[in-house]
This record gives structure tokens, sequence and C-alpha cells, in this order.
């Protein structure tokens, strides 16, 4: 277990890094989000560990988001845009992270509460020292049902020829790349880096090449900033890869407080479909899993799939069944939340065991309610709290 450093929390928010590290003042609500955290409550009767538990509206645990990084290599302005994510902002310490059996630890107490899938995020994953010794110690891991858990990781796909073989021989199943635009010049001004695309396009084969496919490979759609390259995305993958690569496209979200998000610069699902569909007719397929957050279409032709995931315009807050875990051990269950719950304090101050870890996170899940999305959708205005940013949790 990690060494156990000093508790200067009260009420379970962490001190503010000093001044001399926060210089901007528009970091500063930033870190505040960042470290306002609830101390978890071990009850005295726990629930059965046995896969079954489900929140208030009735929706099991089943997905676990694991961000084992707050840094990233890229600037990507709906994400972590440079002016505010600059060379003055203060990253999490090595110390504040949890360690690799910190994680995997915890992760065996999800998965014995009914989680079957695990996918690690960040900020940018491979970025995280030995990430393969992650995952070989992850793989190991059973579901309630005692079958081993679907690992899979989302990456910007920077680092993936040097890393995705060992990734796969670790127990890595599956990957996911992000990728916004195949014309050069919109996806350096987007990831703000200047990183090539031709760099994650070899990333990608390197993922196929070590055996982690299908690749799903991710595009967030801004309406006017790259919502032209929607069509050579959709040509690109479907003629290079057919059915070993399924492209995604993802609707702009307001998530986090930095992206400067508005309703107009979102392109709807339906819009976009309608687009490829002119092209190259589409069929609707139905989900393979519950909470399966992409709604799935295939080329008429047989030329492969896409999917499309409309968490503005058609919100499937209803089906969620996933957690989130921050870099530092704090649960969110949402991915518009504005408070987490504190695990590591758990783990490290209360060195709590492993069943009454367990009876804490069964007593968050259980009063879990949130849905966002359905709110906003709604017109209900939702709460006027600032949200934590996703590179913190993850996507």
């Amino acid at each position: 277990m990690a060494k156990r450093m000093p508790h200067n929390v009260r009420m379970g928010e962490a001190s503010l890094p000093p001044p001399s590290q926060t210089r901007k003042a528009s970091v500063i609500p930033i870190a505040e989000q960042r470290h306002r955290a609830l101390l978890p409550r071990v009850p005295t009767h726990t629930h059965p560990a046995n896969g079954l538990l489900a929140d208030a509206l009735g929706r099991p645990l089943r997905d676990l988001r694991i961000s084992v990084t707050d840094r990233c290599n890229f600037r990507c302005s709906y994400c972590m845009p440079k002016e505010v994510f600059d060379r003055d902002y203060a990253f999490l310490p090595q110390t504040s992270l949890l360690s690799f059996e910190e994680i995997t630890r915890l992760a065996r107490v999800f998965a014995s509460h009914g989680v079957k899938k695990i996918r690690l995020t960040g900020g940018e994953p491979t970025l995280r020292k030995h990430l393969d010794v992650l995952v070989g110690m992850l793989a190991e891991l059973r579901g309630a049902d005692g079958e081993p858990l679907d690992l899979t990781l989302t990456t910007n796909g920077s680092l993936l020829t040097k890393k995705a073989k060992a990734l796969a021989e670790a127990g890595l199943k599956r990957i996911t790349v992000s990728l916004d635009a195949l014309d050069d010049a919109i996806f350096q001004r987007m990831n703000d880096v200047e990183f090539p695309v031709a760099d994650v396009l070899a990333g990608i084969d390197a993922a196929l090449a070590a055996g982690l496919s299908p690749v799903k490979v991710n595009m967030v759609v801004k309406r006017g900033t790259n919502d032209g390259e929607i069509l050579p995305m959709a040509r690109w993958f479907r003629e290079h890869y057919g059915g070993a690569v399924v492209l995604r496209f993802i609707e702009y979200m307001d998530v986090g407080e930095t992206n400067g998000w508005r309703m107009d610069h979102v392109l709807p699902s339906r819009e976009l479909i309608e687009r490829i569909g002119s092209v190259y007719p589409l069929q609707p397929i139905s989900a393979q899993t519950d909470g399966e957050t992409a709604e799935r279409w295939r080329y008429a032709d047989g030329g492969g799939e896409i999917g499309v995931i409309s968490s503005v315009t058609q919100a499937f807050c209803r089906d969620c069944n996933r957690a989130r875990l921050s870099t530092e051990g704090k649960l969110y269950l949402c991915l518009f939340a504005t408070q987490g719950h504190d695990l590591r304090h758990l783990l490290r101050e209360a060195t709590a065991s492993d069943e009454q870890i367990g009876g804490a996170l069964a007593d968050i899940w259980t009063q879990r309610s949130d849905r966002y999305s359905e709110l906003r959708s709604a017109g209900v205005a939702p709460t006027a709290e600032r949200k934590v940013e996703m590179h913190y949790i993850g996507g």
C-alpha cells in the first residue's frame, strides 16, 4: 500500500496549492472543484457484495472509468484549453495519485458490486509510467459472476506506436482513440500542440497489429470547427479499415467550466446521420448491451458501422450505469458532477477493510439520482455549482 499522506483536510476538503502555484485567477475555481469531496460514510450494516447494487432510479453499477493521470500532452479546446491549462497550472503531485495497488483494490471492490467493464482514462492515460503493469493487475480481477472484466482504454493515440503491444500483452482487450479530424491543419488547431494526424493513424495501426480489435475512434463534433470533416472521416475509415475500426461521432458537450460551451456549437446527431446517409445509406443496429451510450448504424452496402453519442440532444441518463474514479481516488457519479466522494480517505487515513469500502460504495451508489443531461434537455436549469473538469475524471 502506498505511503500514507499527512491529513490536512477539514470536512473532506484538501487545502489548495500555495498562491505561487495558482498565479492565474482562472485556475483557482478549477482547483477548488478538484479537491472538493465528501468523506464517505461507512454504514453499520453493509450491502451484500452480490453484483445486484442499484441506485435510486434502479440503475445498476456496471461500468467503472478510472482516471490514472490528470495530465495530457494535448490541449484540446473542448477539454483542456491552453489558456487555462498552461505552464503555470498546478497538476496533482505524484503523491496524491492512487498507486496501482490502491487502484486495483478499489476496482476489486467495485467488481464485487456489479462492475463488468473498466475503462482506463485520463488526462492521457498512456502518460502514466508502467501503465501495462496496472493493466496486468486489473486483468487478474473477476466480476461478481466470476468472469474476467472487460478491460479497455481511451487515448489520444499519441503513444500507441510505443505502447500498444505491451498493453495488449498485459491483458488490455480493446481501445478507443480520439481523433477529431483528418485534415492536419484542423486537427492541429484542435489539439493545439501541432500533433500530426499521421501519428495518430500510426497508433491505430499499432493497436490493430497488437490485436486490440475492433478499435473505436471517437470524433467530437463542434459545429463551425470540424463538422466539415464528418464525411472525410467516414469515407477514410470505411475504405481503409472496414469493420476493424468503428467510427463514433460525439456531440460537443458542456462538460467542466473551461471550454466555452454554447448550444449553437452542437451539431445534433440526427443531422450528422442525414449528412452521412445522403452519401452512404445507413441502417440502424440494435444495442449490444444495456446502458450502451452509442446509437449504432451500419452501412447498407456492408462497409462497416458507425456510432453516434447524442449526449446533448438525446440524453441517456435513465440507462447510465457508469461510475468515475478520479486519479486521486474521488468517486464521481456523473460526468457533470460538482462534487466527489473521497475513497482515498478510506484507503489511507481510515485504513478501512474491503468490506467497509464496499459498504461505503453501496451507501453512495444507492442514493445516486444524477440525471444532469435529462434535466438540461427538459429546460430545467441544472445546479449553479461549478462542474468538475473532464480531464480530471475522464470522458
